[in-house]
């Protein structure tokens, strides 16, 4: 059983969210304010925002832009996890990938699966670690990000949380580059 004990102190980490779509423009981006609102409740803050359209060349000019930023410890993007022609946030985002995170999409298939039924086989969500930095690329609609948030990221992204957690050892991540993330959430 997982839990979040009280007694160590949080971490905010500096978290990018990216929207991906041919249509979408601040005021009416659903997913990418659910998101926001979300790790801004948590206590994280928000240092980076955009949309792009379902290009793979401007998907990954912006994830590698803000992997190379060291300010930035986590990206999410929303958007183009599907099958359609125009769906290409994966093949943007997996090539830029040092490590795979499989347990991500497994884990958010089975959450959805709860929610929508076999309706999740048509999301290609994925994660991994680039540059230090973790990615997370969610579906476009608000209740998938909302299901990614409440139900995995929340609890993976607080300090706190029991047994484990991708806090503590965001500071190793980038062994091998010599530099500083999410000081103060050293194990």
């Amino acid at each position: 059983m997982t839990q979040t004990p009280a007694e160590k102190p949080f971490v905010a980490l500096n978290i990018a969210v990216l929207t991906v779509s041919d249509t979408r423009v601040f005021d009416d981006d659903r997913s990418g304010t659910t998101l926001v609102d979300r790790l801004v409740a948590a206590g994280h803050s928000l240092v980076a925002r955009d949309i792009v359209p379902d290009e793979v060349a401007a998907i990954r000019g912006k994830v590698e832009g803000w992997i190379a930023d060291p300010g930035i410890d986590v990206i999410l993007t929303t958007g183009g996890t599907g099958f359609t022609g125009r769906d290409v946030t994966p093949e943007a985002v997996e090539p830029l990938f040092e490590k795979r995170m499989e347990g991500f999409s497994t884990v958010f298939h089975l959450v959805s699966f709860g929610k929508i039924g076999t309706s999740t086989l048509q999301s290609r969500a994925t994660a991994g670690v680039a540059n230090a930095t973790y990615v997370f690329c969610l579906p476009g609609s608000p209740g998938a990000c909302r299901d990614a948030w409440d139900e995995i990221l929340v609890h993976q992204l607080d300090v706190r949380h029991r047994p484990c957690n991708f806090v503590e050892i965001l500071p190793r991540l980038d062994e091998h580059l010599k530099r500083p993330k999410a000081k103060g959430a050293t194990v």
